[in-house]
């Protein structure tokens, strides 16, 4: 029996995809802990999980960002993200990049002190690691412990040509094409975290396991084993990582048909409600995160209430009075709009015929797994680049969200009910197989035991 800890960092976007990783690892016959801090040990349990407490980040996000207590420093660093969203990507990418060594490479010394005492209690044969928790990553590399990466964005955000850099997009939807010489300016700032991330890897590297090799570039640092992408592999990608198995699971919903679970009562009657007479039903979502731009919530809303004859489900986290009472909604009838802080997305999924979301990762595969086609409103992140992959393979559409008016939103999901995102019924078919019983019986197959 392989015994497996899987570590993700306090994220209700990262760790629910890694649980079920893990429930799919146990049901193979793997004993597996979670690895995360304790606002995650409900997850663990009901994945059927262990879990086990390791915190690899100073900042956590438990399903509503702006909700999730945080110190003074994250707080702030919040605040200043959302407020560069509504300065458009170049900004956006920019404050991240300034934010990116507190956020990612927080207190390695302690994380490796952590693993190292979690390695001796636990003593499992290898560990899956969120690639994003570089904390993790580098503190796994210099104990030489066997790990397999989870990269739970874009697949780009493994660089692996000279010219590809961590935080700059490979590639751009139509609507959001910056400038070059934005693009310049970009691309000065992350090749200069590159260099930075890069030469503290070394130095710890060199400080710590000074038998171990410096890592050549601090982005790029994976597995051997395996490398696991929660993404579909597509033919335009960038090149996977050389040397480790490239495992495409195309999406991490649990196993279930129609949906991963039943709708409980509240949103079986939501959803009854919504769609009488035969309306459609359309999902606006815009992420943990990002549910903070109420602005942009109403305005896609609005649109699809005027333009389609749909109904509308609207997941506004911490912002349900700002959309509720937003002008452009006032006059919206309640037998076609509801709006809740938070909702049961992948269950509500099979019930909608579309969805407007912000490009990440978990939403663009999970429209894929359920068939569903998608307006991409990207923000920041690896969101530009999953947009524009859904408009190659003609899986939705893509607009700017800080220049969107009711119209575009409306007239765009208008033409996705009538079927014009042709690439959804073939790429949502060729994934089935795929997912998480698919993922983890792969990464059993190529991951050592424990001597």
């Amino acid at each position: 029996m392989a015994r497996v800890v899987v570590i993700s960092p306090p994220f209700h976007s990262h760790a629910r995809p890694l649980a079920a990783v893990g429930a799919a690892l146990s049901r193979q016959g793997a004993r597996v802990h979670l690895a995360c801090t304790p606002a995650f040990a409900g997850l663990a349990t009901r994945s059927g999980l262990g879990f086990t407490e390791l915190a690899v980040t100073r900042n956590a996000n438990h399903g509503i960002a702006e909700t999730t207590e945080q110190d003074q420093d994250e707080a702030g660093r919040l605040r200043e993200f959302l407020d560069a969203t509504h300065h458009g990507p170049v900004a956006t990418l920019l404050t991240q990049a300034r934010h990116r060594g507190d956020d990612m490479l927080a207190d390695p010394e302690g994380v490796l002190h952590d693993l190292a005492v979690l390695d001796e209690e636990l003593r499992p044969d290898w560990y899956l690691v969120d690639q994003l928790s570089y904390s993790a990553t580098l503190a796994l590399h210099c104990l030489d412990l066997p790990y397999a990466t989870f990269c739970p964005g874009h697949p780009s955000y493994l660089p692996t040509t000279p010219d590809a850099w961590f935080g700059l997009p490979y590639a751009w939807p139509e609507a959001l094409r910056p400038a070059p010489a934005d693009l310049d300016r970009l691309r000065t700032a992350a090749a200069a975290n590159d260099a930075a991330f890069t030469g503290a890897f070394r130095a710890f590297t060199r400080r710590h396991a000074p038998h171990r090799p410096e890592p050549e570039r601090a982005f790029a640092l994976c597995s051997p084993h395996a490398v696991l992408f929660n993404y579909p592999r597509l033919p335009w990608l960038p090149p996977a990582p050389a040397g480790p198995p490239a495992l495409y699971a195309g999406h991490l919903v649990p196993p279930g048909d129609p949906s991963p679970a039943p709708l409980d009562e509240h949103w079986q009657a939501v959803v009854s409600r919504l769609s009488a007479d035969r309306r459609p039903l359309v999902l606006v979502a815009l992420g943990t995160f990002l549910s903070a731009r109420h602005d942009v919530l109403a305005t896609a809303t609005a649109g699809i209430l005027r333009h389609t004859p749909a109904s509308v489900i609207v997941a506004a986290g911490d912002r349900v009075t700002e959309v509720t009472t937003h002008p452009l909604l006032r006059a919206a009838s309640p037998g076609r709009l509801h709006i809740a802080p938070a909702v049961p997305q992948q269950e509500l999924l099979p019930h909608t015929a579309a969805m407007v979301h912000h490009g990440g990762n978990n939403s663009f595969t999970e429209c894929l797994r359920a068939g569903v086609p998608a307006l991409v409103l990207p923000f920041s992140s690896d969101q530009f680049a999953i947009a524009h992959d859904a408009e190659r393979a003609a899986l939705g559409r893509s607009l700017d969200p800080n220049t969107l008016t009711p119209e575009a939103a409306g007239t765009t999901v208008a033409a996705l009910l009538a079927g014009q995102a042709h690439g959804i019924t073939a790429l949502s078919a060729r994934l089935q197989p795929l997912g998480p019983a698919w993922a983890a019986s792969r990464l059993l197959r190529q991951m050592p035991a424990r001597p």
